[in-house]
């Protein structure tokens, strides 16, 4: 339905502000300009289940809440990085004169306008029209991305910007966003640029950051995103992004001070803490990781912003340290939200995972082995990821120190690192699992070696003048591995040589397939689901599916592997 910004008497408004009578104020001066219906809220944690569960038209909120470590703009940032708030809806923040530099500097980044106290009635509804007028504008390069023509709209954008027509600033990091989901990452970054060298803006340049990092130019995007960070030390977005670049490159120690430093810049942002939970878990200190779990899970459990992965981490330290009653919390817990699951595949196998740790902890182990089993027969199954793969062995680990012998458990350590072995960070984070078993953690590490060998030397045939046989060996070795970066290699492969391949389009069937199956979603470096490209704007669509899942990077070519690998002792054939 199009929008109109004149006539409000359709629209829903929802008014967050601790102070009651500046909250009856605002209500009524929105009543006066003719919203149809106006709720509000006195907290943000409130604001934000209003806000998770209603859609809203309108959205004013205080930027301060007294006796309370959030702010406005800390819900602000958490709905948009989420997919929580909607291209239609204004957001306006109202604040005191003592916290505008803060609000203003924040404010191209999310907001649609902002408002100092005290105000006329007359400011606020020129803001909101305002705001109405440019989403009336844009409407068109809305409705594009809504349905996921998300070409479409990044050359209206596009067009927007080289004609400086209406809201052509806006339009031009829209534009940005849709060139990155698309994978036309230099685009993305000359555009970013362009934005700067007409008007210079914080959210601009953290766009070159990521562009960078999308092209896989890592090292520069880390020195651009340091040199961010120590002009601006309260630019959360930035150390979001920083955190994720070091996370890619492997550098876990200091994606761990970053995402520190992130969440303490904003102590109530679910996503934040989760990450730093996350990290802590996988860098060993369980200990702590345990605290910072439990509070993720007190603050966000009813959160959509919440990711049931934290559940999963907290039952494994739970049961480490011995805490019985607070790992049958963690069950209760995932069992409540069952219903909630955006992905119930992957919700059933977090219960599955938790339900064996419960097992351990009652000393069930020939029920144990029997569930690893079980579990063993889907490592490879299409939907099994590296999250599940991650936990299957950190499990693997826990029954390892508890002394429950699998007679199979190198075959099913060799078939989880050989096909998701798809870069030395990704490696060294399922080693981490298995990081107490050193002998386990030496194998997933000689299934990264075997993976770029296998690459390597399929390579090399094509360097020789061979890139059909290069194909092939790589597309042998990507169906018996189920390898990302094999079968993603073969694809450039495919693509660089295809005038030179033999049965050329038979051969982009056979690797089309491949790619639907096992490629996209495991090349990229996470932490738990990933919900959004940190420091940019959310694309929200009606499937809601995140960059990170639609777009196909490109691997560092590196290198190959060969046959099957079975998680069962009968199968003794070695798979490189």
């Amino acid at each position: 339905m199009a929008l109109s910004s004149d006539d409000l008497s359709g629209t829903q408004a929802l008014v967050i502000d601790s102070n009651p009578t500046s909250r009856a104020i605002l209500v009524t001066q929105l009543r006066e300009f003719g919203v149809g219906r106006v709720a509000q809220s006195s907290r943000i944690a409130d604001a934000r289940r209003q806000l998770e569960t209603q859609r809203y038209d309108v959205v004013l909120c205080e930027h301060y809440f007294q006796d309370s470590a959030s702010s406005g703009q800390d819900l602000l940032d958490d709905l948009r990085r989420n997919q929580l708030l909607p291209f239609s809806t204004v957001f306006i923040m109202v604040t005191f004169e003592a916290t505008y530099a803060k609000v203003a500097e924040a404010a191209e980044s999310a907001l649609d306008s902002y408002l100092l106290k005290p105000h006329r009635a007359s400011s606020l509804e020129f803001r909101l029209r305002q705001a109405r007028d440019r989403k009336v504008s844009l409407e068109s390069i809305f409705e594009a991305i809504e349905v996921e023509d998300f070409e479409k709209a990044a050359e209206l954008c596009l067009e927007r910007f080289k004609t400086r027509g209406e809201y052509w600033l806006y339009a031009a990091r829209i534009g940005a966003e849709l060139l990155l989901r698309v994978g036309r990452h230099q685009e993305a970054q000359q555009l970013y640029q362009a934005v700067i060298d007409a008007q210079t803006l914080p959210w601009a340049k953290l766009g070159v950051a990521r562009s960078m990092v999308e092209s896989g130019q890592k090292a520069n995007a880390v020195t651009m995103l340091e040199k961010m960070v120590s002009e601006d030390p309260q630019y959360s977005d930035a150390y979001d992004v920083l955190g994720r670049v070091h996370m890619e490159l492997g550098n876990f120690e200091q994606a761990r001070a970053v995402y520190k430093t992130a969440n303490e810049l904003t102590p109530t942002s679910i996503s934040r803490l989760q990450n730093l939970a996350t990290i802590t878990f996988y860098a060993g200190d369980w200990e702590e990781a345990e605290k910072l779990l439990a509070r993720t899970t007190r603050m966000g459990r009813d959160s959509k912003m919440f990711d049931t992965q934290t559940l999963v981490l907290l039952a494994f330290t739970r049961l480490e340290n011995h805490h019985a009653k607070a790992l049958q919390h963690c069950h209760d817990d995932l069992a409540q939200l069952a219903e909630k699951a955006l992905d119930p595949a992957r919700h059933a196998r977090q219960t599955d995972i938790v339900n064996t740790l419960l097992l351990i902890q009652d000393s069930q182990f020939s029920r144990v082995v029997s569930t690893l089993r079980a579990m063993a027969q889907r490592v490879r199954d299409p939907e099994f990821d590296f999250e599940s793969a991650s936990n299957l062995l950190i499990l693997i680990g826990l029954m390892s120190l508890k002394s429950i012998q699998l007679d199979e458990v190198t075959y099913l350590i060799d078939a989880l690192g050989l096909r998701f072995c798809t870069s030395r960070p990704m490696s060294e984070l399922l080693a981490s699992g298995v990081a107490k078993q050193p002998e386990y953690a030496q194998r997933i590490r000689d299934c990264q070696v075997r993976i770029s060998k296998a690459t390597d030397d399929a390579l090399t045939l094509s360097l020789r003048g061979d890139p059909t046989a290069a194909f092939d060996r790589l597309v042998e070795s990507g169906e018996a591995t189920r390898n990302a970066k094999l079968i993603e290699t073969a694809y450039l492969v495919h693509q660089r040589y295809e005038a030179k391949i033999q049965d050329a389009p038979m051969r982009a069937e056979t690797i089309g397939k491949l790619r639907t199956l096992y490629s996209t979603a495991n090349l990229r470096q996470t932490v738990g689901a990933p919900a959004r490209q940190a420091g940019g704007l959310v694309l929200r669509t009606s499937s809601r599916v995140t960059p990170e899942r639609r777009t196909v990077p490109r691997p560092e070519p590196q290198t190959q592997l060969q046959p099957e690998v079975q998680p069962h002792p009968e199968t003794d054939s070695d798979p490189a």
